[in-house]
């Protein structure tokens, strides 16, 4: 039996909750993430002191449907494939390849498969601006630089 306790990553995230999903903004990679309500249910109870059994069971109990530990397990390697687990809660080789997994639980399960669905966020817009100048006129339009009114040595609207 296997007493792994995953812990969910809290620092440099913005998370929104939602219904039937979570939203988690990483700030220090600008990746956004959707985990769905199965994948959301899972990390939410990555507390560093549940192990994966007593996750299962917490899941049967909200579900209540029996919960193969293999699906607890899906949503952790995803979880962790998306660095959104503290670096070294969970021992990886542990995990079985998401293939593996799905071929193992199949489609059979009346809970969703858990699934974190991630994508790389655009720069800010602020980043966006050009706040590139020639003339202290040209920084006037561009409400977003440092500077609306100075045009510095180096051709950015700036101090």
């Amino acid at each position: 039996m296997e007493y792994l306790c995953p812990k969910a990553r809290t620092e440099d995230l913005v998370v929104v909750g939602m219904p039937d999903e979570t939203l988690v903004y990483d700030l220090a990679a600008n990746e956004a993430h959707c985990l769905n309500k199965t994948a959301s249910f899972v990390w939410a109870r990555c507390d560093g002191d549940q192990t994966l059994q007593d996750i299962a069971k917490a899941m049967e109990g909200e579900y209540r449907q029996a919960i193969d530990v293999d699906m607890i397990r899906l949503a952790i390697k995803q979880l962790d494939d998306n660095k959104l687990l503290k670096e070294g809660s969970i021992d990886t080789y542990m995990l079985p390849s998401r293939r593996q997994l799905i071929k193992k639980i199949g489609l059979a399960s009346m809970v969703a498969l858990p699934i974190v669905a991630s994508l790389a966020a655009p720069k800010s817009a602020m980043a966006a601006t050009s706040c590139a100048c020639v003339t202290p006129g040209d920084c006037l339009a561009q409400t977003g630089c440092a500077s609306t009114v100075n045009c510095n040595g180096g051709g950015i609207c700036a101090p």
